[in-house]
């Protein structure tokens, strides 16, 4: 079902400050840069900045595993019987991501991105 780990997501309070402080960081610029997400392709992996983030994130960071099929890899963590954190939601792009709460209140995330690919192995 996992794929491998995809991205990792960053609440921010201070979404400009934050664009500008990892820009320079990656000396990149994001490939993603919307009002209410903002996205880096890092070595074949994903840094998300989060405006919205810091409230809905109970610890922190949240990490998004790579599926195929978030429904379907949603569906499965239910039937693990965890607690739904965040409904599957397309989030603009084409792109769903949700997440449930593991029995000792982790957050795990699940993330079908269509414009998301590794590098290829050298």
């Amino acid at each position: 079902m996992f794929q491998g780990l995809r991205t990792i997501v960053y609440p921010v309070n201070d979404l400009a400050r934050a664009k500008a402080w990892y820009s320079a960081l990656l000396n990149q610029e994001p490939y993603f840069d919307e009002p209410f997400y903002v996205g880096y392709n890092v070595g074949g992996y994903e840094l998300g900045l989060d405006p919205d983030g810091s409230a809905a994130s109970p610890g922190g960071p949240t990490t998004y595993w790579g599926v195929a099929d978030a429904h379907a890899a949603f569906a499965r963590l239910l039937e693990l019987g965890v607690p739904a954190h965040e409904a599957i939601q397309d989030v603009g792009s084409g792109i769903l991501l949700g997440s449930v709460l593991d029995p000792f209140g982790n957050v795990v995330g699940i993330i079908q991105n269509p414009h998301f690919a590794l590098p290829p192995a050298s």
